[in-house]
């Protein structure tokens, strides 16, 4: 928990030093990019937890990796590995999406489904997101989860909304084993 606080506060800070040079846009590409290679690859991921390379081979490793990314990234890289906290770079990364996300009025909704949804599918579920959060700024994250048997769970912010026939069953069973 410590953590994600710390890659929190980091993420703040880039993100005020992005807005401050207009650059926001471009530092949120540098995160996808980050987040998405490290979570591609299990041997850099392993790297920045691994105490066993020093902070000068992570930093040069890192700069060589992102050596496209802006010079705010490529600071906020070297300050993370100077103090210690280059494990929190996933985090961070994450932690400013959502931010970036936040201060553009972009929602986000989640939905889970036991298959993947077609493109039209995809489509009206997102107009109906838009329909229910009145923005026009929405991103439909998609996640296959086969456990849910079929139907559809949607999250947007703290609302859920539980379709799957999982959830249906274990309805059914609760009222049946009411009645009994």
């Amino acid at each position: 928990m410590i953590g994600i606080r710390a890659a929190r506060r980091y993420a703040k800070a880039v993100l005020s030093r992005a807005s401050e040079t207009n650059t926001a846009h471009v530092v949120f590409e540098d995160m996808q990019s980050i987040s998405k290679t490290i979570s591609d690859n299990s041997d850099l991921n392993e790297m920045l937890f691994n105490p066993v390379y020093n902070d000068e081979d992570k930093k040069e490793a890192l700069h060589k990796i992102f050596r496209e990314q802006t010079d705010i990234t490529k600071s906020l890289i070297t300050a993370l590995v100077l103090n210690k906290r280059a494990s929190l770079l996933t985090d961070v990364a994450t932690s400013y999406i959502e931010l970036y996300k936040e201060s553009q009025g972009i929602k986000v909704a989640q939905v889970t489904t036991a298959m993947a949804l077609s493109s039209d599918l995809e489509e009206k579920v997102l107009a109906k997101v838009k329909e229910l959060t009145g923005s026009d700024k929405v991103t439909l994250e998609s996640t296959i989860d086969e456990s849910i048997i079929g139907g559809f769970i949607l999250r947007i912010g703290d609302l859920q909304y539980n379709a799957s026939i999982v959830n249906s069953l274990a309805k059914i069973k609760r009222e049946f084993s009411k009645s009994i």
